[in-house]
C-alpha cells in the first residue's frame, strides 16, 4: 500500500468543501430554509440532510475509490448530485399525484417520517449510482 499523506490531505479537504457546497446548493432548492430549520431543532429537516450528506459522501467515497484523478471524482460527485435532484423531484410529483403526500411541507411541519422517506430517496439514488461506478 503506497500511503500518500499530503494525497489523502488535498482529497479529503477537497471533498469536504464539495460536500459543503452540494449541501448548500441542495437547501436553495427546498421549499424551506434548511439551516434555520435545523438551528430551530426540526428533526424531520435534520434527518433529511444527515441522510442526504451521507448519500453525497458515499458517492464521493465510491468515485473516490475508482478514480486515479481528483477531477473525475469531483464531476462524478457534481454529476451524480444534479442526477439526485432531478430524480427527487420526479419522486416528490409523483408522490403528489399518486399519494397526496408532499414530502417538503410534512417535512418543513417537523414530521419525521416525511423527512425520513425525504432522504431515503436520497440513500437508494446514491446506491443506484454508486453501483453504476
Amino acid at each position: 500500500m503506497d500511503f500518500n499523506i499530503l494525497g489523502v490531505l488535498v482529497w479529503t479537504g477537497v471533498g469536504a468543501v464539495l460536500l459543503f457546497i452540494l449541501m448548500f446548493v441542495d437547501s436553495m432548492f427546498t421549499r424551506y430554509k434548511d439551516f434555520e430549520e435545523v438551528k430551530a431543532g426540526n428533526m424531520a429537516v435534520t434527518t433529511r440532510m444527515v441522510m442526504k450528506l451521507f448519500a453525497q459522501g458515499y458517492i464521493l467515497s465510491e468515485s473516490i475509490s475508482t478514480s486515479n484523478v481528483l477531477m473525475d471524482a469531483i464531476v462524478v460527485s457534481i454529476v451524480s448530485f444534479i442526477i439526485l435532484l432531478i430524480l427527487e423531484s420526479i419522486a416528490r410529483l409523483i408522490l403528489r399525484a399518486w399519494a397526496n403526500l408532499e414530502l417538503d411541507l410534512g417535512t418543513q411541519q417537523g414530521k419525521v417520517g416525511y423527512g425520513l422517506f425525504a432522504g431515503s430517496l436520497h440513500i437508494v439514488g446514491a446506491l443506484i449510482i454508486t453501483a453504476c461506478l
